[in-house]
């Protein structure tokens, strides 16, 4: 198993990392782009690990099984530092600090990587921190930026980086990984895999939680029963409140799971008292833990919003004559009744109000609810 098993349907991609990696094209800075669910990070992570791995045999770098590649692909390597951030943006401060690190040799591995994951959360002064740093970099020192697009980093910036497009793959793939690397049901994981529409991670989080799939299902079918004003109103209000019991069961789990690994590494007692020192340590990590609670809300919030999406896009595909594959497939029969009565250039207004709701949630500090109940009233 190499670090390039992970990026299923993606393989240009591949092939143009695997040929940097044996030192064809190799620069200084990358850039990965593509949409949620791509896998972007998860791509800078692989060339990281390729270009870090042990193996002298160029042709074998990226082995996956050496010290190297799985420090690396575990975040715990010295020489590579993974950046993102559970906040609106990355701060000066950060970048600042992310110049500082790139500016030392690598201690055990060729190079010094730097991986920013949220490069789309850089203000326009913070980016201008990194940009002497990418235009001019210290020897075997590497940058890897992931935005969702080009134009979510400035032009000075990206015109110095290697551009690296990835797709979303295709929904076989996806479910091919999760049977394989997850051991998941194969009709489980191609149901997940389609109505994640190949987000991998959404994917994975819905075939491993049966009540991830109910909430979704019940977001979907919110658009079947919206009567009136007043069923509006509640449906905003049930679809914020499936997206924040959505964020706090993936949050729960994490801060859980962070909770213990911190304990254990500073090898507090399982249980009484912790010492005043530890006791400041653990403070800290729960007052991040809330500052990430706020964000994974609002991000949880934009993909119910996209679920409710994926419903006017069946509908739309319906009434344009099946021309491609429904995600909601196991709803055809009342996409296809909710489709007869109205016309696509309705279904397409209703989307807009749905994209709009997104964007207000996820660039204002529109109260959600405030936002939701807006669409809600535009899709009667």
């Amino acid at each position: 198993m190499t670090v390039w098993d992970d990026l299923r349907g993606q393989p240009a991609v591949v092939a143009q990392l695997r040929q940097a990696a044996q030192g064809e094209g190799l620069t200084h800075a990358w850039l990965f782009t593509g949409p949620p669910g791509s896998g972007r990070s998860n791509a800078a992570k692989a060339f990281a690990a390729a270009l870090n791995c042990d193996q002298e045999d160029v042709s074998r770098r990226g082995c996956g099984a050496c010290p190297a590649c799985r420090t690396i692909l575990g975040e715990t390597h010295s020489d590579v530092t993974f950046v993102r951030t559970e906040k609106v943006t990355i701060t000066i401060d950060e970048a600042r600090e992310l110049v500082s690190t790139a500016g030392n040799r690598p201690s055990s591995g060729r190079w010094r990587i730097i991986v920013v994951e949220d490069a789309d959360r850089m203000a326009e002064r913070t980016t201008n921190v990194l940009l002497k740093a990418i235009e001019e970099p210290t020897p075997r020192t590497v940058w890897m930026l992931c935005a969702p697009s080009p134009a979510d980093v400035l032009v000075t910036i990206r015109s110095r980086c290697r551009p690296v497009a990835l797709r979303l793959p295709p929904a076989a793939d996806v479910a091919a990984l999760l049977v394989e690397r997850d051991g998941v049901d194969p009709a489980v994981a191609e149901r997940a895999a389609r109505a994640a529409q190949s987000h991998v991670g959404i994917a994975r989080r819905l075939a491993r939680d049966p009540e991830a799939r109910e909430r979704r299902l019940e977001t979907v079918r919110f658009p079947l029963t919206l009567r009136g004003v007043t069923a509006a109103v509640l449906m905003a209000e049930k679809l914020v409140k499936i997206a924040t019991e959505e964020a706090n069961s993936s949050n729960d789990e994490r801060d859980a799971a962070e909770k213990v690994a911190l304990l254990a590494t500073l090898g507090a007692p399982e249980s009484g008292t912790l010492p005043p020192a530890m006791r400041g340590q653990v403070k800290q990590l729960e007052d991040d833990q809330k500052r990430r609670a706020k964000r994974s809300i609002t991000d949880s919030l934009d993909r119910t919003l996209t679920d409710l999406l994926s419903f006017y896009r069946d509908v739309l595909i319906v009434q344009m004559g099946n021309a491609v594959e429904l995600v909601n497939v196991d709803l055809r029969n009342e996409l296809e009744e909710f489709a007869s009565r109205s016309a696509p250039d309705i279904t397409l207004a209703r989307m807009d109000a749905v994209n709009k709701a997104r964007k207000r949630i996820t660039t204002t500090n529109v109260a959600p609810l405030l936002a939701i109940e807006s669409m809600a009233a535009s899709l009667i």
